[in-house]
């Protein structure tokens, strides 16, 4: 039992060993190696404060007025109200419930689309 050290690397490894790394998976909190902050690719400054869709993993979609964003993506809508589908043919029904303000969270996020501009066609690729 006096060996608990030594099960994973040795005495030199393991609980306060110094093997060069800090012991939290080998990354440094002080010091060395700052990246540079990631540029979001998408700009939605123009979208502030006007109606958009967003569909979300799962198949979700919700239609609401961006009041923020951050480059996560992580999103927050006021006057929200989600589109409810049929549960027998999952397409979309015309039912919808209000949430209102909302944060929706960015890795969950599949599609942001302005609701101005845009309309709904038929799929041509889908033969009746």
């Amino acid at each position: 039992m006096s060996d608990r050290g030594r099960g994973r690397g040795g005495a030199t490894r393991g609980r306060g060993g110094r093997d060069g790394r800090s012991g939290r998976g080998g990354y440094s909190a002080f010091g060395g190696g700052d990246k540079p902050k990631k540029e979001s690719i998408l700009d939605l400054s123009k979208y502030m404060d006007k109606k958009i869709r967003v569909k979300f993993n799962g198949g979700r979609e919700v239609t609401g007025s961006l009041k923020g964003y951050d480059p996560l993506l992580n999103l927050v809508l006021d006057d929200t109200e989600e589109q409810l589908r049929d549960p027998e043919t999952n397409h979309l029904s015309d039912d919808v419930r209000s949430l209102g303000l909302i944060v929706c969270r960015g890795p969950a996020v599949i599609l942001i689309s302005p609701v101005d501009g845009t309309e709904e066609i038929a799929n041509p690729f889908v033969q009746e």
